[in-house]
């Protein structure tokens, strides 16, 4: 079970029935219903997708100062160079802006740092390099807005220098002609959160002017689209009309080499949305960079060639490849590490290697912060240095949480959720135990719950039809502030479980009712599944469709699956009978046939505690631990049994039991051997009950 809690989002069902009423789809009215969305004309504004950009780009601070020193250099026919990040957002933006002054016949150079070699952001020995290719104009997309001595270098050397950027900003901004950033503290523009690419966009918008708007936005906006998404930009406002658009003409854009790399990795003949994008084609990009060759995904996207983008494409896909294998050995040692770390140093993990690469630490630090519920930083080790790439967890500001520790750094940059840093090797302890605090401190001296967050339960299995999930597509695009729908099954039967991809991978089959789903389940293997064949469960999932040999049918992304925390009606009926006994109400002979055990089945169980129950005590959720002990009794009615033993030894002091909720704790006694079962209250009362019928068995 990767998540402790299920959290599934209140709705009124008078909201859904009202959706419904107005035409929306039963899966689309349970989701907008979920998110507190209850009127046609509500749900309208929601799900609308502008087509048109409605601010202006230069209500962004400095753009037009931006504007001027571009258009002149074009006009004098000064080389430039656009200096990019390696990551997805930063090659879009590189490309966006590239593409551009090539078509206004500037001599333009593009410069996207290796990540390993040379690190994030603007670098001094790049400036150096540039200058004597004779660049006069460097302009940065997605990166340079914590570039200040680098800026000064450059203009020492006698480059004009023009910043856009996203990321947040420090105190002192970059001495430059311009400094583009809607985070800039005295930037009023509307809609202040444009990733890398949305910002390189408006910058190329404004140099083209509103009579050139459209057919520009046409061009670029698959490309802003697709860093957009990788960057898990919020989905809003104008994000989510450059993403719409960009998604509706992907493939229908002009660039060779995007239409290559959709070809290679198998979207070309399929409708693309933002979860395509972001699991399939950005990490094909981000792939590039995170191994030291994000040229080559730039080199692809601005390819001309087809032969040449073709096989471009190929080289990105391989070393996607590559990258998945660096990530699983790193994540498996990080895990290690995590295994050997002390209770102090579990609220911010903060991990150190000098076999880790550089380029591969950030999804390794997502992937953790997932597992562990908090903040992780990978710190790839180099002689006396270490470069870090952290991510964030449960709203703690990673940006804020570093400047505070800026006296431990050589360096740092990002935002709220990602960002990197740079240290010396001796200060890492210091800085995991300031971190450390520093999240202990957010949290309020409580560790965060990992929950999981569901739109809505599927409470009519039958429903779920291969036109209800496509109808899920009105919710797109996905992003932040607009996370991809997420069903749970409460109470299904888990039929059958199936490892596929090389056992890295689990294919199972739910039912309820007569329903029956099959479902996919990526990195987790039979073995690590925590429910077997057989069980009674709940599960959580994205609904999909699958295609394969033609056939579409309805399937379940897994995100969770866990044995189930709701009863059937045989269980349910168990329970209340249970609790009529204790209450002390009165029983008929046959309802105390059902409760009483014997002697065997008292015996069974103990051994049972004995094996699941460790010396400190055992906190576990009631329903599923009750079927787990029920399993090793033989005999009639088990479950009921079991929860009346409990009970029994409880009252004879055998065991200390609490329960909060869904949750029971356990503690053995260890007085076993010394107790007479037949003492107890609750036995005798059962033995009375039934007395005309049977004598009192023993029950030691």
């Amino acid at each position: 079970m990767k998540f402790s809690k299920w959290h599934i989002a209140p709705a009124e069902e008078a909201d859904i029935r009202r959706l419904g009423e107005a035409g929306y789809p039963q899966l689309v009215s349970q989701v907008l219903a979920a998110r507190s969305i209850s009127t046609a004309e509500e749900a309208a504004a929601f799900l609308e997708r502008g087509r048109d950009l409605t601010c202006s780009p230069f209500l962004m601070k400095d753009m037009d100062r931006a504007v001027e020193c571009i258009s002149r250099a074009i006009g004098q026919g000064l080389r430039m160079a656009v200096f990019g990040d390696y990551d997805v957002d930063g090659i879009t933006a590189t490309v966006i802006l590239v593409d551009y002054l090539k078509s206004r016949g500037v001599d333009v150079l593009h410069y996207i740092p290796r990540r390993i070699e040379d690190g994030y952001g603007l670098g001094q020995d790049a400036i150096r390099s540039l200058h004597e290719q004779g660049v006069e104009l460097l302009i940065t997309v997605d990166c340079g807005i914590t570039g200040v001595e680098e800026v000064d270098f450059a203009a020492s050397l006698g480059m004009d220098v023009v910043i856009t950027d996203h990321h947040e900003c420090k105190d002192t901004l970059p001495r430059a002609v311009a400094v583009v950033d809607p985070h800039r503290p005295d930037c009023t523009y509307p809609f202040p959160y444009l990733a890398g690419c949305g910002v390189a966009l408006k910058l190329v918008l404004a140099l083209g002017g509103e009579s050139r708007e459209e057919a520009l936005f046409s061009r670029y906006c698959t490309l802003a689209a697709i860093g957009t998404i990788a960057d898990v930009m919020p989905m809003s406002g104008e994000n989510r009309i450059i993403v719409s658009r960009g998604l509706e003409c992907i493939t229908q854009s002009d660039f060779i080499g995007l239409h290559a790399l959709l070809q290679e990795a198998g979207l070309m003949d399929k409708a693309i949305t933002s979860v395509q994008v972001g699991f399939v084609l950005a990490p094909r990009i981000n792939a590039a960079g995170r191994m030291g060759a994000a040229d080559k995904a730039a080199d692809l996207l601005l390819c001309q060639d087809p032969a040449e983008a073709a096989r471009l494409a190929r080289e990105l896909c391989a070393l996607n490849r590559e990258r998945q294998a660096v990530e699983q050995t790193i994540y498996a040692q990080a895990v290690e590490q995590i295994d050997h770390l002390p209770p102090q140093e579990r609220s911010a993990l903060v991990l150190a290697s000098d076999t880790w690469h550089q380029g591969v630490v950030g999804i390794v630090a997502s992937r953790l912060s997932e597992k562990y519920a908090c903040p992780s930083f990978m710190i790839h080790l180099s002689g006396t240095v270490g470069k870090g790439s952290c991510r964030s967890w449960g709203g703690f500001n990673l940006f804020a949480a570093l400047e505070r520790c800026s006296d431990l750094l050589l360096d740092f940059g990002g935002h709220e959720l990602a960002a990197g840093f740079t240290i010396d090797v001796a200060n890492i302890p210091s800085f995991r135990q300031r971190m450390n605090q520093l999240v202990r401190e957010y949290q309020g001296g409580g560790a965060p719950e990992v929950c999981l967050e569901i739109d809505a339960a599927l409470t009519c299995p039958s429903r779920v039809t291969l036109t209800e999930v496509e109808a899920l597509g009105m919710l797109e695009p996905y992003g932040a502030g607009n996370a991809r729908p997420l069903f749970c099954l409460m109470g299904a039967t888990l039929e059958r479980l199936q490892s596929v991809g090389q056992n890295r991978h689990l294919k199972l089959r739910l039912s309820k009712g007569s329903s029956q789903f099959d479902g996919i389940f990526f990195s987790v293997s039979p073995d690590t599944c925590p429910v077997a064949a057989g069980s009674r469960v709940d599960a959580a999932f994205y609904l999909q469709i699958n295609e394969f040999r033609g056939n579409r049918t309805v399937q379940l992304q897994m995100v969770d699956i866990r044995p189930s925390l709701t009863v059937s009606t045989r269980e349910d009926e168990c329970l209340h009978l249970l609790e009529r006994c204790l209450r002390g109400d009165r029983l008929l002979p046959k309802e105390a046939v059902h409760l009483l055990p014997s002697r065997s089945q008292c015996v069974q169980l103990w051994r049972a505690l004995e094996h699941t129950v460790p010396p400190e005590g055992l906190t576990a959720c009631y329903l599923p631990l009750l079927r787990e002990l029920s399993a090793r009794l033989e005999g009639a009615d088990p479950f009921l049994r079991t929860a009346f033993c409990l009970e029994v030894f409880r009252e004879r002091q055998l065991l200390t039991l609490r329960q909060e909720g869904d949750t029971i704790s356990i503690t053995l006694t260890g007085q076993g051997k010394h107790v007479r079962l037949e003492e107890s209250g609750y036995l005798q009362g059962l033995h009375e009950v039934m007395q005309p019928k049977r004598g009192g068995d023993h029950h030691d």
